[in-house]
């Protein structure tokens, strides 16, 4: 199987409940949406075998490794790559837009899913993702609450996130109070509450 790539990469986890925990991301290249707002890198630099993939993985010395893009559950022999990475001891992770669930989502330790509001017509049936450990939304603009509530109605998860929109070189940390502040003060008030997620490797600058 070869995997195509835009990178391989230690760095910290920058947002969500595993925030600063150091992992090896792989990053793959190509997605199923193209969101008007996307900042992140995901032409293909890399087209790699499962055997070279996995060494570059164990050379980095991490036991995290954090599958992100792009979208990972449309590469071809992603379910594969996640069975080799726990053959070999690795704790998995999936990031991933939710459109397509997995195919075995059980194998894998965590899944963060971030749907996206400006595509909110592909999240329907029995295709998309129904069970994550969060869900974490970017505030792209003020007006996503239905969005949101309809996400956490459909996606069972533990924690529930909104992130803020990144764009023109700077934050809309208004935006997503706005939205936190409607979400939480619904009545009935969801519990566990919609709590902020800061995105911190891009406030530090890191990868």
């Amino acid at each position: 199987m070869i995997y195509h790539l835009h990178a391989v990469f230690e760095s910290l986890q920058g947002e969500g409940r595993n925030m600063g925990r150091p992992a090896v991301f792989v990053r793959f290249s190509s997605c199923n949406l193209m969101c008007p707002w996307c900042d992140t890198h995901r032409e293909e630099r890399m087209a790699i075998s499962e055997d070279e993939l996995l060494a570059l993985v164990k050379k980095t010395g991490k036991r995290s490794v954090i599958l992100t893009g792009g979208e990972p559950t449309i590469q071809p022999g992603f379910d594969q790559l996640v069975s080799i990475l726990k053959n070999n001891g690795f704790w998995v992770a999936l990031e991933t837009n939710g459109v397509r669930a997995p195919l075995y989502p059980d194998r894998l330790d965590y899944i963060a899913v971030s749907p996206k509001p400006d595509f909110e017509e592909q999240y329907h049936g029995n295709v998309m993702l129904k069970r994550a450990d969060e869900v974490r939304i970017v505030a792209v603009n003020d007006k996503i609450a239905p969005f949101c509530r309809r996400m956490r109605e459909t996606i069972s998860a533990t924690d529930y996130y909104i992130s803020p929109l990144f764009s023109g070189g700077r934050a809309h940390y208004r935006r997503a109070f706005k939205v936190l502040h409607v979400l939480n003060h619904a009545d009935p008030a969801p519990f566990p509450p919609w709590s902020l997620s800061m995105q911190m490797h891009k406030i530090l600058g890191i990868r």
